[in-house]
């Protein structure tokens, strides 16, 4: 059999449902645990990123008014897909942290998990987020739950794809829209997972992700006025850029997920904390009798 030339790939940004090259031209090499190269990854500007806002912007409409139930079938659908990619995602998971095969997969089979149980929660948090309230007066008082808007994600830099579905799924499960930004050194899981997602019925804009710099491109993220909320979970090991980010985005009063020493097994129960982090309570008040 005649030697085969080798399929190299470049991946893409996925930003609006497309996959554009970064508005700079650049790319950086993503290598495995060994140091061997894997692949090309996008290097994200910061006019991307403000792409990336506009287009989280412009899909959260749609995404926020679509019923619970309706987003919890999108989402269940994604997990199909990523269980029938499993064999890849467990090659990425084992090139990037360096993890045998059973680990591996391991790995992905807990990652597919995670996204099924935060999609069963669709049409749920608003049992546990909501409720009528006592009040003195005739009056019924209800208290109902209602998603934050545009949120930056920084995904963990370690734990490339469970980590990184942990830290996605309840944010936009909830009817929020997101910009990503994955892993620095191990961004193939989160670029192959927009490639799942542009093909399921997640619609475009609901999703956004940006490799590159985790400096660069959550500086622009963080300062950015119409981002509605962060998630520095990705600045954990640099106490100095999480400060940083979280001062930039005092400046239009962004909410703030600082990053928690204790996220390091993403293994285990997450709770409902990140479900909640990235909701406002709408309360309203009716007259009873009338």
């Amino acid at each position: 059999m005649p030697a085969r030339v080798d399929v190299l790939k470049t991946y893409k940004l996925f930003v609006g449902g497309k996959f554009p090259r970064s508005e700079s031209g650049r790319v950086y090499e993503v290598t495995d645990s060994q140091g061997r190269w894997l692949a090309n990854a996008p290097q994200s500007s910061r006019k991307d990123a403000r792409d990336a806002v506009v287009a989280a912007r412009k899909a959260f409409g749609g995404w926020s008014g679509a019923t619970a139930y309706n987003r919890g079938q999108i989402l269940y659908r994604v997990a199909e897909m990523l269980e029938g990619r499993r064999a890849q995602f467990t090659a990425e998971i084992a090139a990037a942290e360096g993890l045998t095969e059973a680990a591996a997969a391991a790995q992905a089979d807990a990652a597919v998990d995670r996204w099924v149980w935060y999609a069963g929660w669709s049409d749920k948090v608003a049992q546990v987020a909501g409720g009528a309230n006592p009040v003195a007066g005739p009056f019924f008082n209800l208290s109902t739950p209602e998603p934050t808007g545009v949120v930056a994600v920084l995904a963990p830099q370690e734990s490339s794809f469970l980590g990184l579905v942990s830290v996605l799924a309840p944010v936009i499960v909830t009817g929020n829209t997101a910009v990503l930004v994955p892993s620095e050194k191990a961004p193939l899981p989160a670029l192959s997972l927009a490639e799942v997602l542009a093909t399921s019925d997640v619609p475009g804009g609901v999703v956004n992700v940006l490799s590159g710099r985790t400096r660069e491109v959550g500086s622009t993220l963080a300062a950015h006025q119409d981002v509605n909320a962060i998630d520095l979970t990705g600045a954990a090991g640099d106490p100095d850029l999480a400060k940083e980010l979280e001062i930039a985005a005092a400046d239009n009063l962004k909410r703030v997920r600082r990053p928690e020493e204790a996220e390091t097994d993403w293994s285990a129960d997450p709770g409902t904390s990140r479900l909640l982090s990235y909701l406002e309570t709408k309360t309203v008040w009716h007259p009873m009798g009338v």
